[in-house]
């Protein structure tokens, strides 16, 4: 088995490509060890020194490493490994109901703003989750109200040094070509 790496625009976070799928139709984030018993990869990269995050798309797996000295060269290998024996081993991903309440927040906005915010999560998966992968991240929506759009960064975008400029920049001046109204995007 081979595993191919990328750098992301993260200088904490390396991108693995298993080169199959990792999770067909969800996404999954851990960012400590608990959440991480989820999933048996989760919890084998985790049980790794140095791993302080963990997003899993489809074909990814976005590792973050502690902000301890931890340094690439020693981590990199041991995450390798874990994932490769993972899959070498056949066990599932995820274990039984572990996609099942990730605590995400619900969703808020006013009913009178559903046509707006229809267009803000077409935008999100037709133009900006789809980048946002290929950086071994996400962006999801967490609301919208007076104008503000809310959206909550995952993976590689999650403390990324350059997420505010793409928030700033690319995501927020691309709703307001489609949609005048907005007037700004934030992280939660």
């Amino acid at each position: 088995m081979f595993i191919q790496t990328e750098a992301t625009p993260n200088p904490a976070t390396l991108k693995f490509l298993p080169g199959r799928v990792v999770l067909p139709e969800s996404t999954f984030e851990a960012r400590d060890a608990e959440t991480a018993n989820r999933s048996p990869l989760a919890s084998a990269l985790f049980s790794v020194p140095g791993v302080a995050g963990v997003y899993f798309g489809h074909d990814f797996v976005s590792v973050t490493k502690a902000e301890d000295g931890s340094e690439w060269a020693q981590v990199k290998p041991a995450i390798l490994g874990a994932i490769m024996e993972h899959f070498q081993s056949g066990a599932p991903v995820m274990a039984e109901g572990g996609l099942d309440d990730q605590g995400g927040e619900d969703e808020f906005y006013d009913e009178a703003d559903h046509d707006t915010v229809v267009t803000i999560k077409d935008l999100l998966e037709t133009r900006v989750r789809p980048a946002v992968a290929g950086d071994g991240g996400d962006i999801t929506f967490r609301g919208y109200k007076e104008g503000v759009v809310y959206l909550e960064m995952k993976g590689a975008c999650s403390g990324c040094p350059s997420s505010t400029a793409t928030l700033r920049h690319g995501v927020q001046n691309l709703f307001r070509h489609f949609l005048p109204e907005i007037r700004e995007v934030q992280a939660v």
